[in-house]
């Protein structure tokens, strides 16, 4: 059908309206209808049709966000929900499923335990060592004892996260590696925090030189804080000699350089921290002694 340039076009089929001038209830009976069209802002809503039923006020219906890269809605905050406050109940009883953060505060000394041992003492472990002394193996077999939860955390593992890019030891120390090292001990140190902050031990393992500043102690106690308990453990030479020729990957060493890192790590002889000389000890031994030596660290805790 045509119109004439200038006549009058025919009445739109929209919602609410089929044939000209029969409204949709009255074509569809027992049909309420499609919801009504807000009016633009700033207009009044039109009268509803005859027998049709007010739409309820626009005041109290929920406001929706508006869509990426829409303008905001009229009276739209941009903002979400608002959470409840500290302390108030979100209509679930006992655990709300949301994990406690690690405090701002560094983490304190532990209390001491009740019985032998560390007990069910909440506490935050540095196990230092040459590579082959055995550190991650004891560490983990510490925390797999315990009677509490407790976790472990090796900074070589931490450091190895890193696919593309990974500063290899192999390598050699250099500006790109200690920017690696330092990240790696950052991330750790947060884990730590977060897993007490949680009511979970934490052990960590490190290569700590006495007479390097840059990953010495000081980086760990400002990241984990004064009541981080370290131990050194350090077995004779030809042990972890012994242990590295055992090892395969990035994870190998050759012998001049553990030569070098175990001389080095003679340092902490003086220094004041504990130091376990597992060379004849086994893993299920060493990690005893280690537990016995950290009851003992409690009790009296080394200046550091």
């Amino acid at each position: 059908m045509q119109h004439a340039v200038g006549a009058p076009l025919p009445p739109p089929h929209g919602p609410g309206i089929g044939h000209v001038g029969r409204p949709y209830q009255a074509q569809h009976a027992g049909h309420p209808g499609p919801p009504p069209i807000s009016p633009p802002p700033g207009q009044a809503p039109p009268p509803p049709a005859p027998g049709q039923v007010p739409p309820p006020p626009a005041q109290g219906r929920p406001q929706q966000p508006p869509a990426p890269g829409q303008a905001p809605q009229p009276g739209w905050s941009g903002t979400g929900p608002t959470p409840p406050p500290a302390g108030q109940a979100t209509g679930h009883t006992g655990h709300t499923g949301h994990v406690q953060l690690p405090p701002g505060g560094p983490v304190p000394l532990p209390a001491p335990p009740a019985g032998s041992g560390t007990g069910g003492a909440t506490l935050a472990v540095l196990l230092i060592g040459p590579a082959g002394a055995g550190k991650t193996t004891v560490a983990k077999l510490w925390a797999a004892r315990r009677r509490v939860p407790t976790a472990h955390v090796s900074l070589d593992d931490v450091r190895e996260w890193v696919r593309s890019g990974f500063a290899d030891p192999q390598a050699g120390w250099n500006d790109h590696s200690e920017a690696q090292y330092r990240l790696a001990r950052r991330t750790c140190g947060f884990a730590a925090r977060n897993f007490l902050a949680n009511g979970i031990s934490c052990i960590l393992d490190d290569a700590v030189f006495p007479d390097r500043p840059v990953v010495g102690l000081g980086g760990w106690k400002r990241h984990v804080g004064p009541g981080l308990l370290p131990v050194v453990l350090l077995p004779g030479l030809e042990i972890v000699l012994e242990r590295n020729a055992a090892r395969s990957g990035n994870r190998r060493l050759s012998d001049e350089e553990v030569a070098r890192i175990h001389g080095r790590m003679a340092g902490w002889y003086g220094s004041g921290l504990p130091i376990i000389d597992n060379s004849t000890y086994d893993v299920e031994t060493t990690a005893r002694v280690l537990d016995d030596v950290l009851a003992r660290s409690i009790a009296s805790p080394p200046a550091w």
